[in-house]
């Protein structure tokens, strides 16, 4: 419960007044980073600010306005336009002319923005008029255009440990001014490592679930305190941080793959269960599941598609949560599988070949003839039936077309079943002159 003038959300009373108070990101406002040196010397450069939620972006573009003595315009992508940024543009004209201050425009999610949005920018970069601050949670090299990108520097924010969100946390119970001191809040040590844990490095997200947790403290001796029980409460039903179609969706699924292919089931599983608990699509996962089947376990092990397929209907049939322990089952076996890239990398290499030289003409011997004129015309001549031939093999033949060099694609790998198959080949290829 809110004192007095604590109406606002405790979140945004708490944002840190200095650089000294910002709690995190040691790794660009740690002493002697680049960074911290603009700061501290009051020079402004525009920058673009990536990172995750509640890392403190919109805060420490206010806290470089500030230290730089210049008027701070804040504006959302999501709701602002060209005809907004042009407005901005008059007002830091009109303040640079008046007073000689400069402006620094901040846009938070500026990804929103289209490529031709952000282009309103760039002349007022480029003049001085304006110090551009962009705040992203998306890859800005995939989400800004190299224009802007090459007018800004980018910052790396990361989200907060425990540690962090605890010294955010105890900050805001300790605070007579802004914080929750006034109300004689106290929290038991247990429900607060649960907040800073379920925060997930979110400190905006820790602060709300403080204050929300604060209504439901019980009274102990005199005073109220939170338990743990209470913080359970608040932070029960809260997801970990997972982007269902930004960079985290795609840096977990390629740890996912890289750590089945690497032959890590535990770590393979965990993975898994980051987007299975961040709320990713079980579909998604199946298919990329049978993705990794074919692509890094492929011949070594057949059963391997087969485990994926089954594990996919499995899921279509009894949906989650049921069902995910079937892909969960897919995942840990493909795993554990031999691995083999052989027809991966051998799809490629033809792919490439008949990109390279174009339609080339099957050759005669291996056309049908149903119809007489085919017969005259050769179609068929010469052709070799391989179940005729010693070994159900025709020794010596060659199936290419005539134009394309002898190629090599599917090379087995030594591992699980291939250690066979290349075998049979390799003995095969031995009666063959020419060939190795």
């Amino acid at each position: 419960m809110a004192g007095p003038g604590l109406s606002r959300p405790l979140a945004d009373r708490m944002r840190p007044r200095s650089v000294d108070e910002f709690v995190g990101q040691s790794q660009v406002l740690g002493p002697g980073k680049p960074l911290r040196q603009a700061i501290d010397s009051g020079q402004l450069h525009s920058m673009i600010l990536w990172g995750p939620p509640g890392t403190g972006k919109t805060t420490l573009a206010r806290l470089i306005a500030q230290r730089s003595d210049a008027v701070f315009i804040a504006m959302s992508a999501v709701m602002a336009g060209v005809k907004d940024v042009r407005a901005a543009v008059e007002r830091a004209q009109a303040e640079r002319a008046s007073s000689g201050r400069g402006t620094v425009l901040f846009l938070d999610e500026v990804h929103r923005f289209s490529k031709s949005q952000q282009d309103t920018f760039l002349p007022y970069l480029e003049d001085g008029t304006l110090t551009f601050i962009g705040a992203t949670t998306e890859n800005p090299s995939f989400e800004l255009n190299s224009a802007l990108l090459s007018r800004a520097r980018v910052y790396v924010l990361k989200s907060l440990g425990e540690s962090d969100i605890a010294q955010l946390l105890r900050r805001a119970l300790a605070d007579e001014e802004r914080g929750l001191a006034r109300e004689g809040l106290a929290v038991d040590e247990d429900a607060l490592a649960l907040l800073a844990q379920a925060a997930d490095g979110d400190g905006r997200r820790a602060l709300n679930m403080l204050e929300i947790a604060g209504d439901l403290a019980v009274e102990r001796d005199g005073r109220r305190v939170l338990t743990r029980d209470q913080a359970v409460e608040v932070a029960s039903g809260g997801r970990r941080r997972f982007d269902k179609g930004g960079e985290q969706f795609y840096d977990q699924i390629s740890a996912l793959h890289k750590c089945v292919r690497g032959t890590d089931p535990d770590a393979a599983l965990y993975w898994f269960c980051r987007m299975i608990d961040g709320g990713c699509d079980p579909a998604y996962l199946a298919r990329r599941i049978a993705r990794m089947a074919v692509e890094d376990i492929g011949l070594a092990d057949p059963r391997g598609l087969q485990i994926a397929m089954d594990a996919w209907e499995a899921h279509e049939r009894m949906g989650s949560p049921e069902g995910d322990l079937a892909l969960a089952n897919a995942v840990v076996y493909l795993a554990c599988a031999p691995k083999s890239n052989a027809v991966y990398a051998g799809y490629g290499e033809a792919m490439a070949d008949v990109a390279k030289f174009g339609t080339l003409d099957v050759p005669l011997r291996f056309r049908n003839a149903p119809t007489r004129l085919m017969k005259e015309l050769g179609y068929g001549e010469g052709y070799r039936y391989a179940h005729a031939e010693p070994g159900a093999y025709a020794k010596g033949e060659r199936y290419l077309p005539d134009e394309l060099p002898d190629r090599n694609y599917y090379r087995p790998a030594p591992r699980g079943l291939e250690i066979r198959i290349g075998e049979a080949l390799a003995r095969l290829r031995q009666r063959v002159p020419g060939k190795d």
